[in-house]
């Protein structure tokens, strides 16, 4: 009956121990793709996402939006993914006046938002090209990432994996591309995405990374990794 209590005891011990023991933040990161969408290389891209069942945020452009491609839009969406504003012709934008950078925005926000319901909250710059005007012109919160140069072609799959990997840190954001041909990073993504949550890395749209960080956008900045506020 004594080694019995006392078997219980140290149960109750361990468990106490165990429940006041602080637990490790999450670590979150969010994969953010632009220059879509398009039916080849973003299908595969949602194929990838879908098969390790995590979230991303797709930066579109205006002009490659039309009734086919919207159906990725959607697909995305209902996968639990999120749509930003990559502008409407890709220009750069700091050779464009104040009325030309509103129209770039509003046409394409207007077309995300018919498309998914929702407008966007997010802006990723063409060629990441601001001046500082333009954060009084856009209402968006403006968005950088980490890249591993996957836009160049001579970059292969290894390459990318590798910069994926070594960019990892909590509240990252990726700077990455599933334009039409750019299946290299298709590629590296199957291969990072598991190693990233073996690592014990959660991925998450770019609203649920502001949240989840407990941080506000202040407006006047570009975000390549999101503060954690989290007490």
């Amino acid at each position: 009956m004594r080694i019995m209590t006392s078997l219980c005891t140290l149960a109750c011990i361990a468990a106490a121990t165990l429940a006041c023991t602080p637990k490790e933040p999450a670590k979150y990161l969010a994969l953010a793709f632009d220059d879509g969408p398009n039916l080849t290389t973003e299908s595969a891209m949602l194929d990838v996402l879908e098969k390790y069942d995590v979230p991303a945020t797709f930066f579109v452009i205006g002009s490659n939006i039309n009734d086919d491609t919207a159906e990725n839009m959607k697909r995305a969406v209902k996968m639990g993914c999120e749509i930003g504003n990559h502008s409407f012709t890709h220009s750069q934008m700091t050779r464009l006046d104040e009325d030309q950078v509103k129209e770039e925005i509003e046409a394409t926000s207007d077309m995300i938002e018919k498309i998914t319901g929702t407008r966007p909250k997010f802006f990723r710059p063409p060629y990441i090209n601001v001046k500082p005007e333009m954060y009084d012109w856009i209402d968006l919160t403006f968005i950088c990432g980490k890249g591993c140069n996957d836009w160049v072609a001579s970059v292969g799959k290894e390459d990318r994996l590798k910069g994926i990997l070594e960019s990892a840190e909590p509240g990252a954001i990726y700077l990455l591309h599933d334009f039409e041909g750019n299946e290299a990073t298709v590629e590296a993504l199957d291969e990072a995405i598991p190693m990233l949550l073996e690592q014990g890395y959660t991925f998450v749209t770019l609203s649920q990374l502001f949240e989840k960080q407990k941080h506000t956008p202040d407006g006047h900045t570009m975000y390549t990794v999101v503060p954690d506020e989290r007490k």
